[in-house]
């Protein structure tokens, strides 16, 4: 199997060549186009329980489509349902990483995702919420962004000051906290950031470069007030 980005930027997408029998997941509507080969169902991932968890949780979709590679090889093409940029990594069994809400694209069937809580401090000032994405297991693994992704490598005890809202993945061996983004309660408010996640490696961590509640805001100012 073989992941493969293609136009990098903020109209990203995600080629995926399967051998005969192999089968990947991925996020609800993600598929574009694909082989007559390939075999594609909606799929309760985990389980009953485990997929209402991360739905109930986190806001994913109950369902995942799942594509099967059922009458030889073939190719699929997936891409997110908003603008941005895909990047694609690499778990080996020993490594995971969390993911904020809504950046699973995709992965090999042999990948987890489960939700975990983050603790009540970091959701309610972080903006994703007490829940985030884990994934774990062994396989290859696609996540989108808004905007471009931008990927920062820390060495132990290295520390990274990240906006809450541009997170897009971090590995499992980093640790963080969030705190405000000035030293005092005004200027934190004033400053427009407000809190920001303290981030320690050693591990990789990825930011998109836009802000979606940003974005939200931005939209907002030229829709009509009703009446």
């Amino acid at each position: 199997m073989k992941f493969e980005q293609l136009y990098p930027g903020s109209y990203s997408m995600l080629k995926v060549l399967m051998s005969s029998g192999e089968t990947i997941k991925a996020e609800s509507g993600a598929m574009v186009a694909m082989s007559p080969t390939i075999d594609v169902e909606g799929k309760v991932d985990g389980g009953l329980w485990g997929a209402l968890k991360r739905t109930v949780l986190t806001g994913e979709s109950l369902f995942f489509q799942t594509l099967k590679a059922a009458r030889g090889e073939g190719e699929v093409f997936l891409a997110p349902s908003i603008p941005g940029d895909i990047t694609i990594l690499e778990l080996n069994g020993a490594n995971f990483f969390y993911l904020q809400k809504e950046a699973f694209l995709a992965s090999e069937d042999s990948i987890t995702i489960e939700a975990v809580s983050q603790g009540f401090f970091k959701g309610l000032m972080s903006g994703e919420g007490m829940f985030i994405q884990k994934i774990t297991g062994r396989g290859m693994l696609a996540v989108s962004s808004f905007g471009a992704i931008h990927k920062i490598s820390l060495e132990p005890g290295q520390e990274y000051i990240v906006d809450n809202a541009h997170l897009v993945a971090w590995s499992g061996t980093t640790q963080y906290e969030v705190q405000k983004a000035s030293s005092g309660w005004l200027g934190s408010m004033t400053s427009g950031e407000m809190f920001v996640c303290h981030i320690k490696g050693p591990g990789d961590v990825y930011f998109q470069s836009r802000n979606p509640g940003a974005f939200g805001s931005w939209i907002q100012r030229f829709i009509p007030a009703k009446g």
